[in-house]
């Protein structure tokens, strides 16, 4: 590639000439065609009340939509349902019972399999025991699981009584806990007494123990699921074990429909500073979108698909897409308690291919660690089930997209990239399989019924070619309803950027490319200043990872004397290049000086000189949390030459020790 000007970095690495479009097959038969944007563009709240429709409801909404508290929305107003009767007893009622909602895959190799009927007799059981130990209407409940049955059942049964669920991440600190429980003010916290991940089995109860006994709370009971089989403390005042209560529960219970404005969950974003936000969601509108935008842009069949999300319930993923939107659309669905490389580094695959999955949603941190194990392990494994593959949780790498297309989906699979956040509830910007014609590494554009627009610091929409900051400028059903308990954070945070507009600010950049199709860019707080020229951590990942040698990329912006900010890039190579890692001796050893070197000029042509990394750094692993998302505010401190911040969600904290001491000894490039 020719060399670019510094400027014209962001508008040319974003371009992209390859473009897939849908085969005629596959387009036949979609559950969407094109004429769906232009009709739900002629009529927005039409065409959500068209999707509403596609659930239950008791009592119909008297009005689609009420705006005129905003920033507070008001969908369906008036109507009447419940989340857990359209997630369960409708399928049972219309003769689906026998059909499998859940094949749960622990990481020992156990397994179990569970009907709609089944899981409808769960949630009753569930129901009535959250009733037992005193829990009503509007009242929280925590849950600290693994991925299991019962981890779906406990959200469900707190949606059918209408407690508020918060779920928490089986990763997150004693502290983080504490935090959650009293800012919600929970009554009950759920959790098991373990989970295997790695082959080893993590505690779970101990920690709520120490989050418990930090001062006192309005916890009453600590309901403990047996998975782990490890020893734990026991208060028998407060601790009771789930198999005891729900045993002695009826299989049928009496669902009661609540308005449609009933909230449904908090779900809190930990943020890399200050209290966390509480994210609040309520039923109706949620529903909804979750139920429409999981059919779109999976293209579900749900007679004969098997759908894997592999994210896990305590993020907003497994929210919408493991939980609300599969089952109220009556999927059959995998769930997978561990990680990817054990007790081998096919376990995807092998469950891909022992369930026979055609849907398959993951994250481009996952994507690329395949990238860096090689090819040769999928190629082991029948893929030939899969029909739709999705990407969700950050921007994905142009390379990554197309090794993903190319050797997971054998080239014949359409790629959803979706973007949507905590706060919007459900996917915004997609493909439409069936329709769209992609591109590796655009989002394309929002699907029908959303509104969404790239506009400059005035908020003045920029033309197709310029980027900008993402915007959503009309409401959506699954939007969130405000931040528990903090109505002014809640509009200083997403609403006062663009007040005068009305636009919420989604905190991305974005850029069109020519055809007006969406490239998200990140968080705005990744975009680096380099002697005053804008560059995007997205944008130099990318360049970083076209290169063959490299397998994912990490790249942070440091404070830098001469030029405010100085690039720092860290990088994994794929399985099979030679050059030693931050624990080998870090790039001093010739071959790793000789790839850096070599990497340092590719981005210089792929972007310009101005985006040259400073120091690029050779390691064996990033820092990532349990969930596969890379904490660059941890890499930020070792570049920064800060004391690293709190690793307590790393799935391997030693990680940032090895790159600490490797950075500390590699030379910064001139």
């Amino acid at each position: 590639m020719t060399e670019r000007t510094p400027a014209e970095g962001l508008s040319n690495l974003l371009t992209e000439q390859r473009r897939f479009a849908p085969s005629a097959e596959f387009a036949a038969a979609a559950n969407y065609h094109a004429d769906a944007y232009a009709a739900a563009a002629a009529d927005r709240l039409g065409f959500w009340a068209r999707q509403a429709r596609r659930l239950d409801w008791e009592t119909e909404w008297s009005e689609v939509l009420d705006w005129s508290q905003a920033p507070f929305a008001k969908w369906f107003v008036g109507g009447t349902l419940n989340a857990a009767v359209n997630c369960v007893d409708r399928h049972v009622l219309a003769g689906r019972g026998e059909k499998v909602a859940i094949h749960f895959e622990g990481e020992p190799g156990d397994s179990r399999s569970v009907t709609y009927a089944e899981l409808a007799q769960l949630v009753a059981q569930a129901a009535h025991a959250l009733t037992s130990l005193g829990v009503a209407p509007g009242d929280r409940v925590a849950i600290y699981l693994p991925m299991s049955i019962e981890a779906v059942v406990s959200m469900l049964a707190c949606a059918r009584v209408g407690a508020i669920h918060s779920v928490i991440f089986g990763g997150f600190s004693a502290q983080a806990i504490y935090d959650r429980v009293i800012d919600a003010d929970a009554s009950l916290v759920i959790t098991a007494d373990g989970g295997y991940r790695r082959g080893k089995v993590f505690a779970l109860k101990p920690i709520v123990d120490e989050a418990l006994a930090k001062s006192a709370t309005n916890v009453a009971h600590v309901l403990v699921v047996k998975r782990g089989g490890n020893e734990i403390a026991w208060q028998d005042s407060r601790d009771l074990w789930w198999s005891d209560v729900m045993d002695q529960q009826p299989t049928v219970h009496q669902a009661q429909a609540f308005d449609a404005e009933t909230p449904l969950f908090i779900l809190y974003t930990s943020g890399t500073t200050g209290k966390p936000k509480g994210i609040l969601h309520t039923t109706g509108g949620y529903l909804t979108q979750a139920a429409y935008t999981h059919n779109a842009a999976f293209d579900l069949k749900p007679e004969t698909d098997v759908y894997w999300c592999t994210a896990d319930i305590g993020w907003v993923t497994g929210h919408s897409y493991i939980v609300y939107g599969p089952l109220a659309n009556g999927a059959t669905q995998v769930i997978y308690e561990g990680t990817p490389d054990t007790p081998h580094q096919g376990r995807f695959w092998e469950i891909v291919e022992k369930y026979r999955v055609s849907l398959l949603y993951t994250a481009p941190t996952t994507i690329r660690t395949f990238m860096k194990w090689g090819e040769d392990i999928p190629a082991r494994y029948d893929l030939s089930s899969l029909r739709v593959l999705g990407s969700v949780g950050e921007p994905i790498n142009p390379e990554a997209w197309m090794w993903y297309r190319r050797v997971i989906g054998g080239e014949r699979c359409p790629i959803v990239d979706t973007w949507w956040q905590t706060e919007t509830g459900a996917m915004m910007i997609s493909p439409l399989p069936g329709v769209s014609a992609t591109k590796p590494g655009s989002a394309t554009r929002a699907l029908p019924g959303v509104s969404a627009d790239v506009v400059d610091e005035n908020g003045q929409s920029v033309p197709n070619g310029a980027g900008g900051l993402l915007v959503l400028t009309e409401p959506w059903p699954a939007m969130l309803r405000g931040l528990w308990r903090d109505e002014e954070r809640f509009r200083e945070t997403y609403w006062s950027r663009f007040a005068q507009q009305g636009f919420y600010f989604a905190g991305d950049g974005a850029k069109k490319d020519d055809d007006g199709d969406l490239w998200l860019l990140g968080r705005v707080d990744d975009v680096m200043n380099v002697s005053g020229h804008r560059i995007s951590t997205t944008e130099v990942e990318s360049a970083l990872v076209s290169h063959p040698s490299v397998a994912e990329a990490a790249v942070v912006g440091a404070n830098d004397p001469t030029t405010g900010q100085a690039i720092v890039a860290f990088v994994i190579v794929r399985g099979g290049v030679h050059a030693n890692s931050a624990g080998d001796g870090s790039a001093d050893s010739e071959s790793g000086a000789a790839l850096v070197a070599e990497l340092r000029n590719h981005v210089a042509i792929q972007i310009g000189a101005i985006a040259k990394p400073r120091q690029i750094m050779i390691v064996t692993e990033l820092p990532k949390t349990r969930s596969g998302k890379i904490m660059r505010r941890l890499l930020r401190d070792v570049a920064e030459d800060r004391a690293v911040g709190d690793v307590t969600t790393l799935a391997d904290s030693s990680v940032m020790d090895l790159i600490a001491q490797g950075l500390a000894t590699a030379k910064p490039e001139d």
